[in-house]
């Protein structure tokens, strides 16, 4: 598929389209063969991971540990490339591929999914679900999805526009559709299902925009709901009629007051990635996202704990019922969220040394922590990034918050900001060296009161300003600090002693998702585009290979015929991308997303991206009164950032408008930002949001930052 698509040619302030639709195909029930793909329940448990990769953690308690060991310390320096299959997007990838049957079943962005030859990578089928690019305005994060569930003939995914549906494993055809979310409202999905004694589990996100969070259970062989735990009361704090109705009045309710934004914009903890099956006490433990508008002044005034936003909770498998919480941040006010990895495990923390069955995870607010799992009563947690937001734990597990942290109008930076301490990106769990690790990164964050929240709305529903205190002409040393203070690192992380064993310190803080093996081998992708194996002793880098472009998703390993292969999916996109990758030269690649996928002794190639020159000349003379540009700034930052990057400076991923051709045309930037022509394309208007005065006063900033630009160019230069 070749997608040529230039900055200077769409200019959208919000997410664009680029992978073409088509009609999906029907099934009936009968056409979904019970042997083609027969996977259940205890087939994952048993294969928790080895030959296959039946699950999206490898296994139900989602170490993501492989026992293979023909990869090993020993041979991996003849590791080389063995097949490519390239994916329809240049847009964000993050699956993790599932392997079953000699057969790989992965997605690309737009919820696209892909069935090939695990051997070879030969397409077998692929599936477009025809999505309407307009839904991308609701996705904070880019249009992303991380992988798909096979079970008893069935492919799982989970639609960026809310629905789940059911694919024929062997043929790609919809088996199955259903609708889990109020689509008028700004829900998506980007997480994978997980399958559990034939229920479908699938969660959603929208937090940012102003959502009510919920995980669901859906019937495997119909797609009828069988239960759903809400994470948030409904305003009226009554019963729904839901699995969670007496959590919340047993424990919830009381924890939220009875006026704020929340009761109108849902309150937020959508249920968007982390959820295992916990098989010994027959629960599921998922993660709990951030609060609805993030600041919880204008969310809840009343300043409670708020549940169960920013918690694991655990309910019953069979019936979803309320079984025990914990929560990581209570009354969070950051979008500190507690979807990140959750892992299950055995150490010897019990009496005697015996081992305990725990829970651990490392979400965004930067301490790890460990749980008991049938109880999740709290073991320990302890710092693994630098923080400023909280001086500990307290002897329950509860945060020692720092005052400054629940800002108001001054700016406070902190540590972590909301891309947080640990996001998406998969850690691992090795149980023969009994190490975590963990894909971290500092990115520090000034929070704001924003004084414009209650009068002038917006769909990035936050409550926090981002404009606070940015200059029109930022100086070129301000850019540097910025991109210095932005870190990665890959951490093993010993949770029975709770500190580091060892630490790789990267080139840039988006660092990707963790596989570890048994042969002693720590994968782990980066954004530059490097796939390393580390030593998991020690962390001594041992192989090393160019992916030629960013990795940022969960490697995965398989065996076909006593060959072990590792694979891992690659595209350019996803959140750091968006709105903290202006530290990345900017460039367009019609097509960079792949699976790539490697094996003992092979030699084959990595195809080069296709990069598309940009044209960075302004396009129109510096026009606008200061307080113009000025307003437009903060226009900018409320709407049109979290796609377009900070300061007006696009990764590549969306259109850098500062190079736009629309910005050279007050017509053409109205009809495409206030009136929507682009939509299509994923580029909605704004028109219900933003003035006729005041979508021309971005322009007038995007075009300000682009001389600003390139002056500071020409003066570096002398």
């Amino acid at each position: 598929m070749s997608l040529k698509v230039g900055l200077s040619t769409v200019a959208g302030i919000c997410l664009l389209g680029l992978a073409a639709c088509s009609a999906p195909q029907e099934a009936t029930n009968d056409s979904a063969s019970d042997k083609f793909a027969d996977v259940d329940t205890q087939r994952i448990i048993d294969a928790s991971p080895a030959a296959e990769w039946l699950s999206y953690g490898g296994g139900y308690d989602e170490k993501r540990h492989s026992s293979l060991t023909q990869i090993n310390r020993e041979t991996v320096s003849t590791l080389g490339v063995a097949w490519t299959y390239d994916l329809a997007t240049n847009r964000g990838v993050e699956a993790t591929p599932i392997v079953v049957d000699r057969t790989m079943y992965v997605t690309s962005a737009w919820s696209h999914v892909y069935a090939l030859d695990a051997a070879t990578g030969a397409e077998l089928w692929t599936y477009d679900p025809a999505v309407d690019k307009s839904v991308g305005v609701k996705a904070c994060c880019d249009v992303v999805n991380r992988g798909v569930a096979v079970y008893e003939g069935k492919v799982f995914v989970g639609v960026i526009d809310g629905r789940l549906e059911a694919l024929d494993a062997k043929t790609g055809a919809v088996v199955w559709s259903k609708v889990t979310v109020d689509q008028s409202k700004p829900y998506t999905i980007t997480g994978a299902p997980r399958v559990v004694d034939g229920l479908v589990l699938i969660g959603n996100g929208g937090a940012e925009l102003g959502v009510r969070g919920y995980l669901s259970a859906y019937n495997a062989e119909t797609g009828d709901l069988v239960w759903r735990f809400y994470t948030v009361p409904n305003p009226e704090k009554q019963p729904d009629g839901a699995a969670s109705d007496a959590a919340f009045q047993s424990v919830g309710n009381i924890t939220w007051g009875d006026e704020g934004a929340w009761v109108t914009d849902g309150g937020g903890g959508t249920v968007w990635d982390s959820i295992v099956y916990d098989a010994p006490n027959q629960q599921i433990i998922f993660g709990v996202g951030n609060g609805s508008p993030w600041n919880q002044k204008v969310r809840d005034p009343a300043g409670g704990d708020n549940l169960f936003l920013s918690s694991i909770v655990a309910v019953d498998v069979k019936t979803g019922t309320y079984k025990w919480h914990f929560q990581t941040t209570p009354g969070d006010n950051w979008d500190y969220t507690a979807t990140q990895s959750i892992i299950l495990a055995e150490l010897p923390l019990g009496e005697n040394g015996a081992n305990r069955r725990v829970v651990m995870q490392a979400p965004k607010n930067g301490f790890f922590y460990v749980l008991d799992a049938e109880t999740g009563e709290f073991l320990s947690g302890t710092p693994f990034v630098p923080m400023n937001w909280a001086q500990g734990l307290d002897e329950n597990g509860r945060p020692i918050e720092i005052a400054d942290a629940r800002y108001g109008e001054v700016p406070y930076l902190q540590l972590p900001g909301p891309v947080g301490a640990h996001n998406w990106q998969p850690m691992a769990f090795n149980p023969e060296e009994k190490l975590a690790y963990i894909p971290a990164h500092e990115i520090p964050q000034a929070y704001s009161f924003d004084p414009r929240w209650a009068i002038k709305p917006t769909k990035w529903n936050t409550g926090t300003d981002f404009s606070a205190e940015i200059p029109l002409d930022i100086p070129p040393g301000v850019m540097k600090f910025i991109r210095a203070s932005h870190k990665g690192r890959l951490i093993a992380w010993d949770p029975i002693s709770q500190a580091p064993r060892w630490i790789v310190e990267h080139k840039n803080a988006w660092n990707g998702g963790v596989l570890s093996t048994a042969g002693g081998l720590v994968f782990q992708g980066t954004m530059e585009g490097d796939f390393t194996a580390y030593n998991a002793a020690n962390g001594d880098k041992i192989w090393s290979h160019a992916l030629k472009s960013g990795a940022a998703s969960g490697p995965g390993t398989y065996e076909i015929d006593g060959e072990q292969y590792v694979t891992i999916t690659t595209g350019w996109g996803s959140l750091y991308s968006l709105v903290a990758g202006y530290d990345y030269d900017v460039k367009v690649s019609p097509t960079v997303g792949k699976v790539v996928t490697f094996k003992l002794g092979a030699n084959g190639t990595i195809p080069a991206a296709d990069f598309i020159p940009i044209d960075r000349s302004v396009k129109a003379e510096r026009f606008g009164t200061d307080q113009q540009i000025q307003d437009g700034l903060v226009h900018f930052s409320r709407n049109c950032m979290v796609c377009h990057g900070p300061f007006a400076i696009s990764s590549g991923v969306l259109p850098d408008l500062r190079w736009s051709d629309y910005s050279g045309n007050a017509d053409a930037w109205q009809a495409v930002v206030h009136e929507g022509v682009l939509s299509d394309a994923g580029m909605i208007g704004f028109g219900d949001l933003l003035s006729v005065e005041e979508v021309e006063a971005i322009r007038a900033y995007v075009v300000a930052q682009a001389h600003n630009t390139l002056d500071q160019e020409a003066a570096a230069s002398r």
